[in-house]
């Protein structure tokens, strides 16, 4: 038996859609027809890859739609047969209004931040770049605008000092499907909504680029540690040494910081046997993981198994 008569389709297309769509299968939610992404080339083979939420609705014999143009007047008259109650979107793309405004009790989004902050594409990156100690989850109804629509429900959680994009990624995942079932229940009762307060400054979560991703040493230590925390496992902040004649492009995904006294132009490389450390303000960052263009992901013993610095290498 479904826990709600609505119709709903739900719309996503990486694992984080993907948790939240099978958290509704598994509670029995009468989900419809799903939306995903098309299937694409990717890697150096150029595979054809199927989103994570393809591959589940599949498995679940679910209608599925994968439209490359979300205003095709067929696909819109597909989805408006349906007679859906409810959209349900989960890191999918922008709808146009004559999508998100078919069911008869709206079209809602999850999104990875307390909103109003952190509207746009990476929010849970940001949150741990900027050195947030919380964040968390809102559902909202979706309007002309990119997560600026009426609030319905947001639920918090902490960023511990040890989260990474990852963690903090799985611990949002996880609450982001209670908030949804509970968005669900509620709006069944109640149309009761929250307008954004934009008041207050707002910070943004802008899509994650090569130029944002570049670590600056000049920064504080706690700075430069929040940056690589907040983007492991992926992009990678990253970072340039010169090493003699070379240049190498480097990836990081673990630091630590070691306070000292030191006069050291910034970004000077020291290593030996067992550790690599630049100098950065009030002390040493260690590169504790770390990825050179070719090799593995590894820590810095195995690296220095390998591998010389030049004794003028610095961070360029």
């Amino acid at each position: 038996m479904s826990n709600t008569d609505n119709r709903i389709v739900f719309m996503g297309t990486p694992d984080f859609a993907l948790h939240i769509l099978k958290g509704l299968i598994e509670n029995n939610f009468n989900v419809v027809a799903v939306i995903t992404a098309p299937d694409r080339p990717a890697g150096r083979g150029q595979n054809i890859k199927k989103s994570p939420v393809k591959i589940y609705s599949k498995s679940k014999n679910l209608k599925l739609f994968q439209p490359k143009n979300l205003k095709d007047p067929v696909f819109v008259k597909d989805l408006k047969n349906l007679n859906i109650d409810l959209q349900i979107v989960v890191a999918f793309r922008m709808l146009p209004k004559i999508v998100w405004e078919i069911p008869s009790m709206g079209t809602i989004n999850l999104h990875a931040s307390l909103l109003p902050q952190y509207r746009g594409a990476a929010p849970i990156n940001w949150a741990i770049i900027n050195g947030e100690t919380e964040t968390g989850v809102t559902t909202f109804f979706i309007d002309e605008k990119i997560d600026t629509g009426d609030i319905i429900m947001q639920s918090k959680t902490k960023i511990s000092i040890d989260d990474t994009a990852e963690t903090l990624h799985d611990k949002l995942m996880s609450s982001g499907l209670k908030l949804v079932i509970k968005t669900i229940l509620k709006i069944n009762k109640s149309n009761h909504r929250i307008v954004q307060n934009e008041n207050n400054e707002l910070k943004t979560a802008p899509k994650l680029n090569k130029e944002n991703c570049k670590i600056d040493w000049r920064k504080n230590p706690n700075q430069i540690i929040d940056i690589v925390r907040g983007l492991n496992p992926y992009p990678g902040a990253w970072t340039i040494v010169k090493n003699g004649d070379n240049k190498i492009n480097i990836k990081i995904f673990k630091v630590k910081f070691e306070k000292k006294d030191q006069s050291n132009a910034l970004g000077t490389i020291f290593s030996n046997k067992s550790s690599i450390k630049i100098s950065v303000s009030g002390g040493f960052i260690h590169l504790i993981e770390f990825k050179f263009p070719g090799k593995k992901q590894m820590d810095v013993k195995s690296f220095l198994n390998g591998f010389n610095f030049d004794k003028n290498s610095k961070i360029i």
